[in-house]
């Protein structure tokens, strides 16, 4: 993935503050209450941005993302009122799947430097 330039990346940071303060505060939808945003990538035009989500709850993935996007015209239209620039983006959601993998990972380093009970010999004593 390309890196982002100081402007786009400044103004993916404040998109991404401001509609969290929007969706916390003044989005009524039941369905997207245990989400949060993990970044925001905007292109170099301002035109569009794609917005990483996680959820709490797997289980609740499928609702919160539907009510993301039944949303997205809303947000667009509070964001624009937020924030100052020529073009509100676009915005388009999108799961982020690096925390899930982040645990997954951990567990897996965690199990592999637990001492295993079903082979007690120890590799020191070759």
């Amino acid at each position: 993935m390309p890196r982002a330039s100081g402007r786009s990346q400044k103004v993916g940071d404040q998109i991404q503050r401001e509609l969290s303060d929007i969706i916390h505060r003044e989005l009524r939808d039941p369905r997207v209450g245990m989400i949060t945003l993990t970044g925001v990538d905007v292109s170099p035009d301002c035109a569009y941005a794609t917005v990483f989500f996680s959820c709490l709850d797997n289980d609740h993935l499928p609702a919160a993302k539907a009510g993301l996007q039944r949303a997205t015209g809303f947000l667009r239209s509070q964001l624009g009122k937020r924030i100052k620039i020529w073009t509100t983006p676009e915005l388009k959601f999108v799961y982020d799947e690096s925390v899930e993998r982040g645990d997954r990972l951990s567990r897996l380093i965690d199990s592999a430097n637990s001492p295993n009970p079903a082979n007690p010999a120890d590799p020191k004593d070759g």
